[in-house]
C-alpha cells in the first residue's frame, strides 16, 4: 500500500477545523506557492509549522480535492523567512510577528539552535526577560519531546491517536515501558490490547516464551473468554488457549498460575471436576453477588388471610382472575425480601407483576421498575402503565466506557425505594447485577423476573439460570398458557418449541408462517418482498419495525450478508443522501443501525421542532436501534436518532459502534418485541443452530412470524438441546454460603 502514497512538502497556512479528543485536524498547507486542503490526525500541529506528509487525494462530494495524510514528519524551517513564519505563527506563546522577526534579525538562521541549545540568550532581545526566554524554551522542548514520541510509536506501526493516549499515560517513561515490558500497555492504556502490545514486543525483540509475554496472554485469554459469556475456565481449557495463543508448550503456560494467584491477578478454586481459573475481577463479583443476595433473602410475617383480602380486593378492581401460581407469586413477593419469577410467554407474568404493584401500593410503598434495555423498559412502562427505566438509568449512570462505567447509585448512595421489580432478567450479566445488588439494602424487596429458556446474557455469566439452579431464594414457576395467549400460534409453536413437541407448519395459521424455499438468493427475494409489500399491511406497522433475525453473522444468509442487499434494496444509493464508507460498510442517510457496544459516555440530546435541544443525557447501549439522519462530512460526524428521539452525534472514528440492522442475530435482538418477524433458515453451526436460539427469534414477535427457508433446519434446531456450555459460578458461590 506504500508505494502508492504521495509525498507533499509545505507549511501549515492556517487550521480550518480541529477535533480536540481524536486530533482530527483539516488544514491547509501551502506548497510551493500552491495551497493544499489536507485531512488526517494531527497530534499537535500549529500554524506556519514545515511538515512533509504521506498519503494521497481525495475528491470529496462537498470540498472538493482534498490530500488525505496517512503519515507526516516535522521538518525544520529552512530559511529565515520560514522560521519568521513559524515562530510568528502562535505555535509559540508569547511570540507574536514581531517579536518573531526581531529574534530572527538577530540570529538568523541559527534561530533553531539558540533556542533549543543556548535558550537564555533570547534575553538579549528587547521585550524578552529571561523568565520569558526560559518559558519559551520549555514550550519548544515539550513540543519537541511529543513529536519524538509520535515518530517512534509510529515506526511501530501504531496509530496517531493511539500514540498520543500512550504519550499521555507514560510520557518520557514510555521508552523505557516499550523496551522492558510494552505488555503493561494493554493493561493501562485503553485502545491497546494483547495483539498490539505483542506486535511492539516481536518488534523489539522480546522473546516468546517472556514471563511478561505469558502473563499478560493468559490474562488475555480469560478478556477473550468472558465475551463469549464466561466468568472462568476451566485449566485444561485455559492452558490449551493460551499454547495456541502464544506458541508456547503448556508447562511454560501452567507454572505461571500460582504466581499470578499470589500476585492477586487470578483465582484459583477447586471444583470436584476441576480447577477453575478466574480473573480475581469476576470471582469476587460472583462472591460478592452470592453474598448480597443472600442478604436480602429475608422473610416478612404476614397474616395469610389478610394478603388473601387484599388479593381479592385487586382482582375485583381490575375485573381479572389469577390463577394459583400467580397468586403464589404475590403472596411470595409479599412474604419475601427477594423472589424470582420465571415463565414463557402468555403464562401471566405481566398481570402478576401488575397485581404485585398494585399490592405494594396499596401499601403506601414506593415501587421502582427496571429493565435491562431501553426497548424491554419501554415494553414494561407500556404493560404495567408504570415508569419502568433501565438499570443504568436507575443507578444513575455516570459516564466511563463499558467496564469503566460509573453509578452514582451504590453502597454509599443506595436506591431509596421499597420494592425494585427487574425484567427480563435473563439479559442481565453479572456485572450489572454486581453494579444493581451493590445500590440495594437489606429490607428493600428485590423481584426478579425472567424467561430462563431464553438466550442467556451478551455480557459474562448465567445470573438467573444461576440464582434459579442454586435453590437460594424462592422461585415461583408460572406454567399455564392463557385462554387469549392460547389463540395465538407464536405462543403456542414458542412452547412446543422449547418441550420439543412437533409444530405444524402447514401455514393454517394467521401468525405463525412457513414459506418452504431452499435457495438462499430466493430466501433474500422473499424477505424483501415481505417488508416491502406484504408485512407492513398485515401488522400496521412499517417497514423499518419489521425485523430479519437470523442465526449467525457470517454465510450466505449471515447478518453481514443480508444487511448488504438488505440495504440496496430497501435504502439504495440515492445523489440527494450522504454516505459514508466505514470499514466493510457504507452507511447512509436512513439505514436502520444499531448500536453493538454499550457507551456509557455518549452524549444525546431530544430536539424540539426547531432543532433547539431541550433535553440531554448520556448512554447508548448495545442493542439500541436508530436512523441515521444525517451525515456531515466537514464536521466529520454521523448522528443518529434512536427511540424518543434521542439525537446521538458520532465522530467517523468511531462508527464501528455502529452496525446496519436490517438484519440481527437473534443474540442481538434479547429483550426486543417487534411487530412482525422474518427468520431466514438454512442450515448453519450445529451449536450454533440449537432450540434456545429458535424459541428465543420465535417469541421476539408480537403479530406475526415467518419463518422462510428450509423445514429440516427447523426440525433440526428444535430438536438440538446443546447450548453453548457457559462456564459461570454463581451457583457455586451462592451453595457455599
Amino acid at each position: 500500500m506504500e508505494e502508492n502514497l504521495e509525498s507533499i512538502e509545505g507549511y501549515v497556512d492556517h487550521i480550518i477545523y480541529r477535533n480536540a479528543d481524536n486530533g482530527y485536524t483539516v488544514l491547509v498547507l501551502v506548497c510551493n506557492e500552491e495551497e493544499e486542503t489536507c485531512v488526517g490526525v494531527f497530534s499537535d500541529i500549529a500554524e506556519g509549522e514545515n511538515i512533509k506528509a504521506k498519503g494521497s487525494y481525495t475528491e470529496h462530494p462537498t470540498y472538493g480535492r482534498q490530500f488525505q495524510v496517512k503519515s507526516f514528519e516535522e521538518k525544520a524551517p529552512q530559511d529565515e523567512v520560514a522560521i519568521e513564519r513559524y515562530l510568528g505563527s502562535g505555535a509559540i506563546k508569547g511570540i507574536g510577528i514581531s517579536l518573531a522577526a526581531r529574534i530572527v534579525r538577530r540570529f538568523k538562521a541559527d534561530t533553531f539552535r539558540i533556542i533549543e541549545e543556548e535558550p537564555e540568550r533570547l534575553a538579549e532581545i528587547k521585550g524578552i526577560s529571561e523568565r520569558k526566554a526560559q518559558e519559551i524554551a520549555q514550550q519548544t522542548e515539550e513540543k519537541r519531546e511529543l513529536r519524538q514520541a509520535m515518530i517512534f510509536l509510529q515506526n511501530y506501526g501504531i496509530s496517531l491517536s493511539l500514540a498520543v493516549k500512550i504519550y499521555q499515560t507514560y510520557q518520557l517513561d514510555m521508552y523505557r515501558i516499550i523496551q522492558e515490558n510494552p505488555y503493561r500497555m494493554a493493561e493501562d492504556v485503553t485502545g491497546v490490547g494483547f495483539k498490539i502490545a505483542d506486535e511492539i514486543a516481536h518488534r523489539v525483540g522480546i522473546h516468546l516464551d517472556s514471563d511478561f509475554r505469558i502473563r499478560s496472554g493468559i490474562m488475555y485469554v480469560l478478556q477473550q473468554a468472558s465475551l463469549e459469556g464466561h466468568t472462568y475456565l476451566p485449566e485444561e481449557l485455559l492452558t490449551r488457549r493460551a499454547c495456541e495463543l502464544l506458541g508456547v508448550d503448556a508447562s511454560g503456560v501452567e507454572k505461571h498460575y500460582m504466581d499470578m494467584a499470589i500476585d492477586r491477578k487470578l483465582i484459583l478454586k477447586q471444583s470436584e471436576a476441576e480447577v477453575q481459573i478466574y480473573a480475581s475481577t469476576f470471582y469476587y463479583m460472583e462472591l460478592n453477588v452470592a453474598v448480597m443476595l443472600r442478604e436480602l433473602n429475608v422473610k416478612y410475617d404476614f397474616s395469610e388471610t389478610a394478603v388473601e383480602q387484599r388479593i381479592r380486593k385487586i382482582e375485583q378492581l381490575s375485573e381479572l382472575e389469577l390463577d394459583e401460581m400467580q397468586r403464589t407469586a404475590v403472596k411470595e413477593a409479599v412474604r419475601s425480601g427477594l423472589l424470582v419469577i420465571t415463565g414463557g410467554p402468555g403464562t401471566g407474568k405481566t398481570t402478576t407483576i401488575n397485581t404485585i404493584i398494585q399490592y405494594f401500593e396499596s401499601e403506601g410503598m414506593d415501587i421502582a421498575l427496571a429493565a435491562p434495555t431501553g426497548r424491554a423498559a419501554k415494553r414494561m412502562s407500556e404493560t404495567t402503565g408504570y415508569e419502568a427505566k433501565t438499570i443504568h438509568r436507575l443507578l444513575e449512570l455516570s459516564g466511563g466506557m463499558d467496564e469503566h462505567a460509573g453509578f452514582e447509585r451504590n453502597e454509599q448512595n443506595p436506591l431509596e425505594t421499597d420494592v425494585i421489580i427487574i425484567d427480563e432478567m435473563s439479559m442481565v450479566d453479572i456485572t450489572l447485577m454486581h453494579n444493581l445488588l451493590k445500590a440495594v439494602v437489606a429490607g428493600t424487596r428485590l423481584i426478579l423476573v425472567g424467561d430462563v429458556n431464553q438466550l442467556p446474557s451478551v455480557g459474562p455469566g448465567c445470573v438467573l439460570k444461576d440464582i434459579i439452579d442454586s435453590h437460594a431464594c424462592n422461585v415461583v414457576r408460572l406454567n399455564r398458557i392463557f385462554r387469549q395467549a392460547s389463540e395465538s400460534d407464536i405462543i403456542v409453536n414458542a412452547h412446543k418449541i422449547n418441550r420439543g413437541e412437533p409444530v405444524s407448519l402447514d401455514n393454517k395459521s394467521r401468525d405463525f408462517f412457513f414459506l418452504k424455499r431452499y435457495d438462499a438468493n430466493v430466501i433474500i427475494s422473499i424477505c424483501i418482498q415481505l417488508i416491502r409489500q406484504k408485512l407492513p399491511k398485515y401488522v400496521n406497522a412499517s417497514p423499518f419495525d419489521i425485523q430479519v433475525l437470523t442465526p449467525m453473522r457470517k454465510g450466505l444468509l449471515g447478518v453481514e450478508r443480508l444487511n448488504t442487499i438488505l440495504q440496496q434494496y430497501l435504502n439504495p444509493p440515492d445523489g440527494k443522501k450522504a454516505e459514508r464508507e466505514h470499514g466493510q460498510t457504507i452507511f447512509r442517510v436512513g439505514d436502520k443501525v444499531m448500536q453493538i457496544k454499550n457507551n456509557y459516555q455518549a452524549e444525546w440530546e431530544i430536539r424540539s421542532r426547531y432543532n433547539i435541544p431541550i433535553e440531554k443525557g448520556l448512554g447508548v447501549f448495545n442493542g439500541d436501534m436508530g436512523i441515521v439522519r444525517e451525515i456531515n462530512s466537514f464536521s466529520e460526524t454521523l448522528t443518529v436518532e434512536y427511540e424518543e428521539r434521542r439525537m446521538v452525534e458520532y465522530p467517523f472514528k468511531e462508527l464501528d459502534q455502529l452496525d446496519l440492522a436490517y438484519a440481527i442475530t437473534i443474540h442481538k435482538s434479547q429483550g426486543s418485541e417487534y411487530p412482525a418477524v422474518i427468520i431466514p433458515l438454512l442450515t448453519g453451526p450445529r451449536m450454533l443452530m440449537n432450540r434456545n436460539l429458535l424459541y428465543t427469534a420465535v417469541t421476539r414477535a408480537r403479530k406475526c412470524v415467518t419463518l422462510v427457508g428450509d423445514e429440516k433446519a427447523f426440525y433440526n434446531m428444535e430438536a438440538n438441546v446443546n447450548e453453548q456450555k457457559r462456564y459461570s459460578g454463581l451457583r457455586d458461590r451462592l451453595e457455599e454460603l
